[in-house]
């Protein structure tokens, strides 16, 4: 299950959709991984009270992380853009929907008896159905994509060049309301339909990049060194310079994506990119789990290191939970089960989430 479908190599979006395109689930493993580094790095040096050499790449990765996961989200959008509107709110928005309401119920499990330590159990259950509206700890990518997908289905009869223009003002007036739904929408919908919208020359990067390796690798190293000093500085957070270091690292990971690819080298990115939403909602399990066992322990002192280790087992562990739940029967964690289809099911692999 990916949280776009992708389609087969190198041959743009008028492709057949029946198979993968090969560079995009390299991006997507990579950037699924950046997520859960992320999110395993500054929770361990939250909870230690200091930071490691991990921190340096979580910065790095900062300007492009969620920016080319948002950009690639909306590649394949023009190929399914016209359909009827119930197929497209089933595949769009009830899909994801399902499996929000699904993990915010486990995560919230597991976190409520803290909460209710805190504040009493009445208050659990009033943040429970606030969660609905404010979007609950790490699932907020999944809350936010049905948005996304209906908006521009809405806006498509506008002239594309006035949404867009709307969309980077909007990233770069920097909105702070404190809903997380409003703000994200904000700063990450120009990425999202720019993929929509510049698909064809997205695709034609990809080829460039693979036709020309040498001139690929070059332009990465460039891109590398202006990205790293722009962070060091804090230039990197000023306006329109985020804007522009959004889209550069977006190209700079599908062209890691396709010069991967080629050689069909790191396979282990490519896996996670097929199952990005495996990882996506069922990480911070292993991840806190391995967290709190290492810092209480003292195991190991090294801060950067625990932080390594809470990634990898964060990224693995939620593979592995999810083959223990096929094996288990409990295949709705990952699946959607046939009543939840508002709309004709489609032929395809379990695992394959809508286009």
């Amino acid at each position: 299950m990916a949280a776009i479908g992708t389609i087969a190599a190198s041959g743009g979006v008028n492709t057949p959709a029946a198979a993968r395109v090969d560079w995009i689930d390299y991006a997507k493993g990579i950037c699924i991984v950046m997520v859960v580094m992320m999110h395993s790095v500054l929770g361990v040096e939250l909870a230690a009270g200091e930071t490691g050499f991990m921190h340096v790449l979580v910065a790095f990765a900062k300007p492009f992380r969620m920016p080319d996961f948002f950009l690639i989200s909306g590649l394949f959008l023009p190929l399914v853009i016209d359909r009827d509107w119930r197929t497209y709110l089933d595949r769009k928005v009830v899909h994801f929907a399902y499996f929000y309401v699904v993990w915010v119920t486990i995560q919230f499990g597991f976190k409520a008896p803290a909460f209710a330590a805190q504040t009493g159990w009445r208050d659990v259950g009033l943040l429970y159905l606030e969660s609905f509206i404010e979007p609950f700890g790490t699932l907020w990518f999944i809350y936010l994509l049905p948005i996304f997908f209906v908006v521009t289905k809405l806006t498509r009869r506008f002239p594309p060049l006035a949404i867009w223009l709307i969309a980077a003002a909007l990233e770069t007036a920097r909105i702070t309301t404190g809903w997380t739904a409003i703000d994200e929408f904000c700063s990450r919908f120009v990425y999202f339909y720019s993929g929509y919208l510049f698909a064809p020359y997205v695709f034609a990067l990809s080829d460039r990049a693979r036709s020309q390796p040498p001139l690929a690798l070059a332009a990465l190293a460039i891109w590398a060194l202006v990205n790293a000093g722009l962070v060091e500085t804090g230039a990197s957070e000023w306006k329109i310079v985020s804007l522009v270091l959004g889209f550069a690292g977006a190209c700079a990971i599908i062209t890691m994506g396709t010069l991967l690819a080629r050689p069909q080298w790191l396979n282990f990115f490519r896996f996670c990119g097929e199952h990005s939403i495996v990882i996506y909602l069922a990480f911070f399990l292993p991840m806190a789990a391995t967290r709190t066992l290492l810092l209480r322990t003292g195991i190991i002192p090294d801060i950067g290191t625990v932080s390594l280790i809470v990634t990898i087992v964060g990224v693995v562990g939620s593979l592995a939970i999810w083959q223990l739940a096929l094996r288990l029967g409990a295949d709705f964690l990952f699946e959607r089960p046939d009543a939840f289809w508002i709309s004709p099911k489609k032929a395809g692999p379990a695992l394959q989430a809508a286009e």
